[in-house]
């Protein structure tokens, strides 16, 4: 058993302690009121300093991060980030402000950020309220209601949602308390315009876009789909998620979208994964500027830290080389798109943007009483060889989805060795598909229960807690 493998409370011994508190130079303070007081001591481990600190030293090495290898999770652009944000972000003029203190830096900060964002994107305004890309979500299907209602159409209660969209977009338009209703796809990947025009009428607030979508695909009716969305009466919200590829290149406002949101902590480098941080700033066209006076979806400018991370990316890179963003992150998935093709199925052929969809392996392995590698052994394998795992089985649309994002900040020679290890795997599955079922074979753990641990979380070391 490796020392990892102990639980801190496992090395617990009576008596042993990592620290020597002064001694309490102030009166002592007012009992608690005895409904308050616990009825026994807290059973707290006892362990020694150099326990303590290895213990969590060794927790951190087995997390995967952005900062210790390549994280291709499509849809999710976990691109590397740039440790000056972390340095502005620490400032002593913006570190652990107040948001009721005068702070004139920080509302420059603000003010520059609504005009970057507004260059960048074809919005006229935005709000920084939203917390995280659903807030962001919610806030601008809020909007959207908000708009109809302004002007008496209050039988505006219906959402449309393409089939390949993100699986927030739904649920954000449940909870703002519209119904949703689904447009499907074409072969190709794209919205199917003959079966989105019966379902525009009088009862459509909008419809819920990401362009390019979650296939990596840009939908190229873009123009006719806002017109027709218009004419019917709705408004189109995009969901920024996949503004990566977009940035300096060509922007949503320009599409006809009027609302979406962005997310910072993808799209503007902010560290991105495990719950947060994140920041969701909805931006609106200049007819729903009256729209935003009065909102209030979080208390004042919603993640400062965040915004202020974003503000530093953008400055570092300018104008020139945020469109250097969106050309290399589609020039890195094309890349591994064209070298992997023909080992893994690719249901869609051609450009794509950001990301790209495999649908398992062309050559799983399977025989007669031999079940075949599946895109899960794939990823599981991957860990063996140093490289998180892509999106495994999203977007739905096909059921050994594999979706890979590489972003732009990856050298050729990480993509030359993803793809290098992707094709081993290829070989590996065709040889002998066993040996991927049994993957990872040198992780930490193996193959949890992923959806046991989700819904029946244990969250304290004794269960007498």
């Amino acid at each position: 058993m490796k020392y990892y493998d102990k639980l801190i409370f496992e090395l617990s011994k009576e008596g042993r302690k990592g620290y020597s508190l002064p001694v309490n130079k102030f009166p002592a303070s007012p009992e608690l009121p005895l409904q308050l007081q616990r009825a026994s001591a807290l059973p707290l481990p006892e362990v020694s300093e150099p326990d303590v600190v290895r213990h969590y030293n060794n927790l951190s090495q087995m997390n995967f991060g952005v900062d210790t290898g390549f994280y291709p999770l499509g849809s999710c652009t976990m691109k590397y980030n740039p440790k000056i944000n972390e340095e502005a972000a620490a400032l002593p003029g913006f570190n652990a402000l107040h948001p009721l203190q005068e702070a004139p830096a920080a509302e420059k900060v603000l003010e520059d950020m609504n005009q970057f964002l507004a260059a960048i994107t074809g919005m006229h305004k935005f709000t920084f309220m939203p917390c995280a890309g659903a807030h962001g979500e919610l806030t601008g299907l809020m909007i959207m209601r908000s708009y109809h209602m302004g002007r008496g159409d209050f039988g505006r209660t219906k959402v449309i949602v393409p089939d390949s969209a993100h699986g927030t977009n739904p649920a954000s338009a449940a909870v703002c308390g519209l119904e949703v209703v689904q447009v499907k796809s074409l072969e190709n990947g794209r919205i199917d315009i003959e079966a989105l025009k019966p379902l525009l009428d009088s009862s459509v607030a909008g419809i819920m876009m990401t362009n390019p979508n979650t296939l990596g695909l840009f939908e190229t009716e873009i123009k006719t789909i806002a017109r027709l969305v218009h004419e019917a009466g709705g408004l189109l919200y995009y969901d920024g998620a996949n503004m990566n590829p977009l940035m300096g290149v060509v922007r949503p406002g320009d599409m006809g979208f009027d609302i979406m949101h962005l997310n910072l902590h993808k799209t503007f480098s902010t560290p991105h994964g495990g719950g947060g941080p994140g920041s969701g700033p909805v931006g609106v066209a200049k007819h729903l500027v009256g729209c935003l006076d009065g909102l209030k979806v979080s208390g004042f400018h919603g993640n400062f830290g965040v915004i202020l991370r974003a503000y530093a990316y953008i400055l570092t890179l300018g104008r020139e080389n945020l469109r250097k963003v969106g050309e290399y992150s589609v020039l890195s998935a094309n890349f591994i798109k064209e070298s992997l093709k023909d080992v893994y199925k690719l249901p869609i052929e051609g450009v794509c943007k950001h990301e790209f969809v495999f649908d398992g392996l062309i050559d799983d392995g399977a025989r007669e009483d031999v079940p075949g590698a599946t895109t899960l052994d794939v990823a599981k394998r991957l860990l063996d060889y140093g490289f998180h795992a892509p999106t495994i089985y999203f977007p739905l649309l096909f059921h050994q989805a594999l979706m890979i994002e590489p972003t732009e900040t990856e050298s050729k020679e990480t993509l030359d060795a993803f793809i290098a290890v992707m094709r081993k795997i290829a070989a590996e599955a065709a040889a002998d598909p066993a040996l991927l079922h049994a993957a990872p074979h040198n992780a930490v753990i193996s193959r949890p229960d992923e959806t046991a641990a989700a819904r029946n979380p244990i969250l304290k070391y004794q269960d007498t807690l």
